[in-house]
């Protein structure tokens, strides 16, 4: 897997094709998009559904699907970062056709075209400390105007082509209104965002003298992702709504560079539980490895998140990976945020257990077993594994649900007397049950049919209810409050261990 372009392709001096009109859209060819996150930690559920949409649009389209890193904030990126995204997109199978590529082994390329706009008259060397840069700021707070970079820098100064490296470089915008279309947004104007927070509105407010190459040599974010997707000739940029606001920037620069306009598709923040925030650590947002640790499936993690601000227009919530790579539709992901529902992804999941052929699930969750299962027959585990199967929600329930299987839990007396039912009887009366219980299973032949027949006899015998003959015959056999079906249970514990545990628990009700 490529890490980067070769020395060859770094070396090619930038070549411009003819000045596209501002309106003009890349796709005429094949679709190519592209992940392109930034190393600063874990990998979240934000950051994946956009892996996942653009992943999804190249596999439909018969397209290919790029993974860029972009390091060029080396002071905020976290060690083992980069392997993280990696075995991320791996465990869900987001599988890339190029990369990764690292910003940081291109920053050669940034500078080539960096020159190429000093030439056009269309970056100039930044005059200003960042500590003038600051007052400007404050002076612009103090007027309680936005600050424009701009507004600060003579015409003389914007001239000043002389560059040699020491200093950052700034781009020379020509501010003008702009009309773009999103993919999910529809037909955008600058006009069209609303005074929110980190947001600027006004015909030409936003646009500005942004840096280009700051004084380390790296690009910033708005130049670098630009000559990237030129480069690598990405046709659909999909990305986080939180960048709206700085499209006229980048448009400007587009046309500055002559390259031509990709397609946009902004995706909706994903909001907190409540539905009234955007999603953060505190409200549960965790690294998306984390719910592999924790015994989630990849493709209910997959179609979790594709609902998450995307639905096909029907009613169906389960999908296969396959079903989503074609149904998938940008024109369909919702402008509003997304609401996690993390109670929503447990459904999902147990879904898609459900739906697991027997082998597939028991070689999928064979890291899951209780310890007590280590000399256990695969036979055995896999017969268990299908007796659970439908009560199952993730792998890490298997050793709650299984443990009693392989070894004999001590006595509980709190599983009677926290029980609703059997908290209303003596003690006497409960062991009475089991007695009677205990002598009918002694005479059974020990199959299904013939343990639920006699269970079923024993209920018209003691004229009892399920809930607590069934219940009391549960919790002596398993020492679980629940268990799957109580016949199934026994017949796989077997008849000895099952009648002894019986009659353990009688002996505790002396």
């Amino acid at each position: 897997m490529s890490t980067g372009l070769d020395k060859s392709e770094m070396s090619k001096k930038p070549t411009v094709s003819q000045a596209p009109s501002e309106s003009r859209l890349a796709g005429a060819g094949g679709v190519r998009t592209r992940f392109a996150p930034s190393p600063t930690g874990y990998m979240h559920v934000g950051g994946v559904r956009t892996a996942l949409f653009a992943w999804l649009l190249a596999r439909q389209n018969g397209g290919q699907f790029i993974l860029r890193i972009e390091d060029t904030d080396q002071a905020r990126e976290v060690e083992g970062s980069i392997q993280h995204i990696i075995e991320s997109l791996d465990w869900l199978g987001l599988n890339y056709d190029e990369g990764p590529f690292k910003q940081s082994n291109r920053l050669d390329i940034y500078k080539k075209w960096a020159q190429k706009l000093l030439e056009d008259g269309r970056a100039y060397v930044d005059p200003f400390t960042s500590e003038e840069v600051q007052k400007f700021r404050e002076q612009d707070q103090v007027a309680k105007k936005p600050f424009l970079y701009r507004n600060h820098v003579g015409e003389e100064q914007r001239n000043n082509h002389d560059w040699d490296g020491t200093k950052p470089l700034r781009f020379k915008c020509e501010p003008k209104n702009w009309n773009w279309d999103d993919e999910v947004f529809k037909d955008h104007s600058e006009n069209s965002f609303q005074p929110t927070r980190g947001m600027l509105h006004g015909n030409m407010g936003v646009q500005d003298d942004f840096i280009l190459i700051k004084s380390d040599g790296f690009p910033t974010y708005n130049f670098a992702h630009i000559i990237d997707d030129n480069e690598m000739q990405i046709t659909h940029v999909i990305r986080g709504q939180e960048f709206l606001p700085s499209m006229p920037n980048y448009l400007n620069l587009y046309v500055a560079l002559e390259f031509q306009i990709p397609k946009f598709a902004h995706l909706p923040h994903i909001m907190n539980e409540a539905g009234n925030k955007k999603l953060s650590k505190r409200d549960g947002a965790k690294d998306i490895l984390d719910y592999q640790k924790e015994g989630y499936l990849p493709d209910a993690m997959l179609n979790f998140l594709a609902s998450l601000g995307w639905n096909d227009g029907t009613q169906q919530e389960v999908f296969s990976v396959d079903e989503l790579i074609q149904k998938f539709s940008l024109s369909r992901v919702q402008k509003s945020g997304a609401r996690f529902d993390e109670k929503r992804l447990i459904w999902l999941n147990g879904a898609h257990i459900r739906a697991m052929e027997i082998d597939d699930l028991y070689e999928q969750s064979k890291d899951y077993w209780p310890e007590s299962a280590k000399d256990s027959k695969d036979s055995y585990k896999r017969a268990i594994l299908g007796l659970i199967q439908e009560r199952l929600k993730m792998y890490s329930e298997i050793p709650e649900l299984t443990d009693f299987f392989f070894c004999d839990l001590p006595i509980n007396p709190e599983l009677i007397s926290g029980n609703k039912q059997l908290s209303n009887f003596e003690p006497s009366k409960l062991k009475n049950l089991l007695i009677s219980s205990k002598e009918a299973l002694e005479k059974t032949d020990w199959y299904v049919d013939e343990i639920r027949d006699c269970l079923n006899k024993l209920l018209d015998q003691n004229q009892q209810k399920p809930g607590v003959l069934f219940s009391l015959i549960r919790i002596a056999t398993t020492q679980s409050p629940a268990s799957p079906s109580l016949a199934e249970t026994m017949q796989l514990l077997g008849k000895e261990k099952s009648l002894t545990r019986i009659q353990q628990q009688i002996d505790t009700l002396n």
